[in-house]
Order: structure tokens, then sequence, then C-alpha cells
């Protein structure tokens, strides 16, 4: 545990990229998006809490500057492939918060229509294409939609974003072998968050420093501070503009911490308290908030009136998914098998809209 704070300390004293690369406008939002993930996963705590929300719940609370940093650097044509802690990513992505909340509510209006939950979010518009609850079978789907657009001549770009419990799968060398070998335009994100469900990273991997399994097999890494959301966003922006040129895939590994335990059911007896409260002085949001305010973006007035925003917008999710319908039950047999008659090329259809009337809908 020791070696594990000195070497947070170390990054954290590194130096980072300044404000001043990025429009005021960017900086803004990179800050609100971090704010939003982070109420939108306290909230959902609460509805676990309240039995609103059933199932297993994994929140991404402390990791928001990785999922952040690195999809803010994506465009719109590049494809994601998440893992089960994935809410932060498809929020960060542009999935509208009041979808995912009815998706965790197991709602019709949910963005898998309530019938994927917590771990399985999916929207084809956005490219967001589901959160995997079989540890690392994202990634070799991930090199399958890489070899479809090198195939097609597109310079789009896969992301398959893995924790640190997905390296010693078999999955995830047959990925990165396959990747190097085909040379396909993928790029493997790393969210190491030191712990496999209740194991650490160093009791589990022989080699702690995971970047560095992919240089086996020919793939350019780097290891950067996934506390840090501009770093982040560098880090991954200068990944993807390698893998967009057609130099084969590249593997980032994002240094980060969840704050919570790995589910809402998990009593977290296996983490010492004063390593928890070292990680909190990292907090992501607390760091850029100090960023954005030195750098005289915002003040504490501006801070202030986002967050207001954003509890506004989390009440409405909420109330958006408590009032929206169950998926009925004769629909239970759609979306199994693929209908002949459906145009699959065709955008997925919206959800429906919540009834107005909560007790109507249950």
């Amino acid at each position: 545990m020791a070696a594990t704070r000195q070497r947070s300390s170390q990054r954290s004293a590194q130096s980072r990229p300044l404000p001043g690369k990025l429009p005021k406008d960017d900086l803004v939002e990179l800050l609100r998006r971090m704010m939003l993930i982070r109420r939108f996963e306290q909230k959902a705590a609460e509805m676990y809490g309240r039995g609103r929300i059933k199932g297993f719940l994994h929140l991404y609370s402390g990791q928001e500057a990785t999922g952040v940093g690195a999809i803010s650097a994506l465009r719109s044509d590049d494809y994601i492939y998440s893992h089960y802690r994935e809410h932060g990513h498809a929020i960060a992505r542009g999935i509208e918060p009041r979808a995912v909340m009815a998706e965790l509510f197991g709602k019709e209006t949910g963005a898998s229509r309530g019938r994927g939950g917590s771990m399985h979010i999916f929207d084809r518009s956005k490219r967001f294409m589901g959160g995997y609850a079989i540890v690392g079978s994202q990634m070799p789907l991930a090199c399958g939609t890489a070899l479809a657009c090198k195939r097609l001549g597109s310079d789009s770009v896969a992301v398959a974003i893995l924790g640190d419990g997905a390296v010693n799968e078999g999955a995830f060398h047959e990925a990165l072998n396959l990747a190097a070998i085909w040379q396909l335009p993928v790029l493997f994100l790393c969210e190491n968050n030191l712990y496999g469900m209740g194991t650490h990273v160093e009791r589990a991997a022989a080699g702690a420093e995971i970047y560095r399994r992919a240089e086996v097999y020919g793939i350019p890494s780097r290891q950067v501070d996934g506390m840090d959301v501009l770093a982040v966003r560098e880090s991954v922006g200068a990944a993807l503009d390698k893998v967009r040129k057609g130099d084969g895939p590249a593997f980032v590994e994002a240094l980060t911490y969840r704050f919570r335990g790995h589910s809402m059911a998990d009593p977290e007896l296996y983490r010492n308290k004063d390593e928890v409260a070292h990680w909190r002085t990292l907090d992501p949001i607390e760091r850029f908030k100090s960023v954005v305010t030195r750098a005289r973006v915002l003040g504490k007035k501006q801070i202030d009136a986002i967050e207001e925003s954003i509890e506004r917008e989390i009440d409405e999710a909420v109330r958006y998914a408590d009032e929206s319908p169950f998926p009925a039950a004769e629909s239970l047999p759609e979306h199994v098998y693929a209908d002949a008659a459906t145009d699959v090329g065709a955008d997925a259809a919206e959800p429906a809209a919540a009834p107005e009337q909560s007790r109507k809908a249950a």
C-alpha cells in the first residue's frame, strides 16, 4: 500500500497540460461532465438503497477524469466498448442521464429499453456499443469493429475500455495479439483502479505496470495519471492520432481509483482507510476545479451555478425514470433475434416517452 501511495504522490507532482490549450467552453464542459457523473452516481446509490434500482450496481465515483478525459478526445464516428462500470462512460459519451437512470430502473424508456440494466447500457446512435458483464469480453468485439473500419477504408477508431481485472483473462491477450497482427485501428484503455473486485492488482498481476504487457505484442503503450482529466485527454488524443493514421493499435493505462466498493453489495473490508483517504485528496473534480479557478476560467459562483443546474437535471432524471413504464410482459421475446423485415442499417427508434403519471405507469 505504501508503494501505491508513493506512486500516486509522484504522479500528482508531475506537470499538467495548461488549461490554455483548450477553449474556455471545452474546459467548462469537462468539469460539468465530471460533476454530472459524480452526482448521477450519488443519486443512483440513493435509489439503490431505496429499492428503486435492483440487481448489481457498480459506481464510477472517483474515476470521472479517466472516462471524461478519454471520451472527450474521441470523434462522434468512433466506437466505444465498455465494461460493467459504464454509467460514467455512457454519460460522458452524451447519452442523456435520464435514459441511463431509466435503464437502471428497468424501464422501457431506458437506453436499452429496460432490458440491460446497470451493466448493459447501449446506444447505437452514439456508437456506444454497450457495457459487458463478462470480464474482457468487450476486447475481441472491439477488434471486430476495428477490422470492419479498416476494411471499409474508414479512419474511425474502436475503443475498448477495460479494468485491471481483465488483464489476466485470455480475451485480453487474444485481442492484443490479433490487433497487433492485423494492425487494427483499436485503442485499448485500461482503467487501473488497483482492485479487481476485492483483490489488489499487486496480488493478482505479475508486474503491476499493466501497460508494459502491451509492449510485448509490439503495441505502443503509455501510462497516465487517471485522476487528471487534461492529462488523460492529451495522452489518449496522442494515441488516437497514431491509430487513426494507420499505425495500428495503441494501449493506454490510466491510474485511477474508485471511491466506493466494487459494487453496492461490497462491504469494503479489504481496503485500508488511510489508502482511501489519501486517494480522496486526489479527487479529480476538486483538482480540476482548482485548475480552472486558478486560470480564471470559472469563479466559485459559476461553479455553484453549474452544481445547481446538475442537481435539477438529476432530479428530473429520477422523476422520468420513476414515471416511465416497465416493458410489457408480452414484449419479452422482442430484441432477442434479428427481424429479417427490419432495416438493420437504420438507427434504433427512440425510446417511448414517459407517461405523466407514475402511479398509472406502475
